[in-house]
């Protein structure tokens, strides 16, 4: 049972506390009003209180970062949705059966984006250039329809369409504003999961036990002094946290860095390449695409049978292309855009994200503000060892500067390898991020099952996105699409990629030597 003392019980002078404090292990051993096991109590008391207000603060941040992934991740798919309606709508009409028949060619497209979008290992060219062959067969066998044509001449076809570009241009433009695009958001969305997984994981990073004893000295030991209203000293509270925390500071860099990138590729959801109108404009691309062929189909006929023969008669006189001839060139009305929307949701997004560059460096701050004594009580704070002022100064941030702090122990040398590992996976996420804003992609490795992780108490249903998912760059090249960065500036994703490709390289090395 958790023993806590009242401020009736322990607001009393030094000379009431009457007992010899030669027991004590963390409080100063004079005169006291606590015992052993009361000392015990308080300590875990004071461990439980802090741990709490620090998973607290990682909840308040984390849920803001949950809550600007829901509101973009939402309206990504819904633009999405919205894109390949208007194309269901539009194109029936206009194109008859030649869409009724291969309704499957166009919604698979949308499948495979969306697919890439949620983290899938989608290669998003690859997908477009499928798209574009299963069309080029459908509208080839439908301007044909009374010869019988089989793969292999279908294949012959493909060959040709290389040189004669049946499309147009259609397709190269498409797949340069779709894939930046793609990349973009992708990225950003899961740089908003991971920033938050961070933040929970390194929330539930437990105290270190001299920590234990620096919190307890600084929070009850005033009590069982006899002066449980005096507050600690601000210097003096700011170093015990700075030292107790000193880990977590360490992720200040890579946590800026992060967010600068991720401020970055939200540039990209602005002006004629924003998200929202190359969403939209997909179903009016597409069908400019197929007027294209339409108008140049017989000069493409022509070509195609001198290069691959003429096929044999024998299929149905009727074709879905006359059909379309009659009806006139495909027409898609423009979808409005949501340009005010999207401007303030990146707008909102931004916001968070400069607000929340400081988090764990100002960490120590934020838990001491209220708790410590005021300027005008400086003479009269609790220094750890009486009501008097705090003399030694404020240590630096991060864990190489404790090394001097007169609070808590800290080996320097011995850093907390569950913060280490989060601050790879920043380095992992802002790399990946600085690729997406230079219109690179990257192969993705899915490791869902490492996102989810078994955490306990941060991550609630309401505040766990449900994806993307998690992925890590793979040791394949990342593709460059030709799409040159608009700040040239902008520093290219640095060598981190081949990280994994190089500790499997020293893992292959210290197994040899080991053999001999």
């Amino acid at each position: 049972m958790t023993y806590q003392l009242t401020e009736n019980s322990t607001n009393t002078s030094n000379s009431q506390c009457a007992l010899k404090g030669e027991h004590l292990r963390i409080c100063p051993q004079g005169y006291t009003c606590c015992t052993s096991v009361m000392e015990d109590s308080l300590s875990n008391l004071s461990r439980t209180e802090m741990e709490g207000l620090i998973r607290d603060a990682g909840r308040a941040l984390q849920a803001s970062l949950n809550g600007q992934y829901k509101v973009f991740d939402g309206y990504l798919l819904e633009l999405l949705n919205r894109s390949e309606g208007v194309l269901q709508q539009s194109y029936p009409p206009a194109l008859g059966s030649l869409y009724t028949q291969n309704t499957r060619v166009f919604s698979d497209l949308y499948t495979e984006l969306r697919r890439y979008y949620r983290g899938s290992n989608v290669n998003i060219e690859e997908a477009l250039n499928e798209f574009w062959a299963r069309l080029l067969e459908r509208m080839f066998k439908g301007a044909n329809g009374r010869y019988l044509i089989g793969d292999d001449y279908l294949e012959c076809v493909s060959k040709q369409s290389e040189t004669l570009r049946p499309f147009g241009d259609n397709p190269r433009d498409l797949k340069l504003k779709v894939t930046r695009t793609f990349v973009a958001a992708r990225s950003f969305v899961q740089g908003l999961v991971i920033s938050g997984e961070v933040v929970r994981k390194v929330s539930q990073v437990p105290l270190s036990p001299e920590c234990m004893r620096a919190i307890m000295k600084m929070t009850y030991c005033p009590h069982c002094r006899g002066v449980a209203t005096a507050r600690p000293c601000a210097n003096y509270c700011t170093n015990v946290l700075k030292g107790c925390l000193a880990n977590q500071a360490d992720l200040d860099t890579e946590w800026r860095n992060l967010a600068d990138a991720m401020l970055q590729v939200s540039n990209r959801f602005e002006g004629v390449s924003s998200v929202d109108v190359v969403f939209l404009s997909l179903p009016t691309h597409i069908s400019e695409a197929i007027t294209t062929m339409m108008d140049n189909i017989d000069t493409f006929n022509n070509k195609v049978f001198q290069a691959c023969g003429n096929p044999r008669e024998g299929g149905t006189s009727s074709t879905g292309l006359e059909e379309v001839k009659r009806s006139g060139k495909v027409t898609v009305e423009d979808s409005p855009t949501s340009g005010a929307r999207l401007e303030k949701l990146v707008s909102d997004v931004s916001r968070r994200l400069r607000d929340m560059q400081p988090y764990w460096v100002s960490l120590p701050s934020t838990l001491c503000s209220d708790r410590v004594a005021t300027r005008s009580q400086a003479d009269k704070c609790w220094n750890g060892m009486a009501r008097a002022r705090y003399l030694p100064e404020v240590m630096g941030d991060g864990l190489a500067s404790q090394i001097n702090n007169p609070e808590v122990e800290i080996d320097i040398t011995k850093p907390d390898m569950t913060i280490r590992q989060q601050i790879m996976q920043l380095k992992i996420m802002t790399n990946r991020l600085k690729n997406a804003f230079n219109g690179n992609d990257v192969d993705f490795q899915d490791t869902s099952d490492d996102v989810s992780g078994s955490g306990s108490g941060m991550c609630t249903d309401e505040n766990c996105p449900r994806g993307p998912r998690l992925m890590v760059p793979s040791t394949d090249r990342p593709k460059v699409y030709a799409y040159p960065p608009e700040n040239k500036k902008v520093v290219k994703a640095s060598a981190d990629h081949n990280l994994p490709s190089i500790a499997f390289y020293l893992l292959s090395l210290v197994m040899l030597l080991l053999r001999r």
